[in-house]
This record gives structure tokens, sequence and C-alpha cells, in this order.
């Protein structure tokens, strides 16, 4: 059973020997460290499908104003 990677932080670096050691021999702190872990993964996940959707949203909403743009030009020319 080796140290999951996300406990490989600058936060942990001071205490790697420690951390190491507990990880292995303590259960209560390796439940611990398996919540932070599961944590960080799941706001890395949630962090990546953020990016995607705001760009989507940035895209939709730059396209909306482009329309709205060319439909004013519509009425106002044929109106």
């Amino acid at each position: 059973m080796s140290v999951p990677k996300e406990l490989y932080n600058l936060k942990f670096s001071e205490y790697l020997e420690s951390l190491k050691i507990l990880y292995l021999v303590d259960d209560n702190f390796k439940t611990i460290c398996d919540e932070y872990c599961s944590s960080m993964i799941k706001t890395e996940k949630y962090k990546k499908k953020f990016e995607k959707y705001f760009q989507h949203k940035l895209e939709a909403e730059n396209l909306a104003k482009e329309l709205e743009e060319e439909i004013l030009i519509y009425l106002i020319r044929n109106g």
C-alpha cells in the first residue's frame, strides 16, 4: 500500500516522512488522508467541468450577442 499522490504537495512536504509512516500504521490517519484525496480528486474533476462549461457559456453568450446585433440591423433595414 503506497501513499496517494495527492498527499505529495507543498503543504505536507515538510512532514513527508511522518506522513508516509502514519499513513501505513494509523488507520484513523489513513482514513482522513483517503477522504482528503477523494475530495481533491473531486475538486479537480469539477474544476475541469466548470472550465469546460464556462467556455461553452462564453461562446453561447458571444453568439447570442452577435445574433442580437444581426436581428437589430435586419429590423432597422427592413422595418
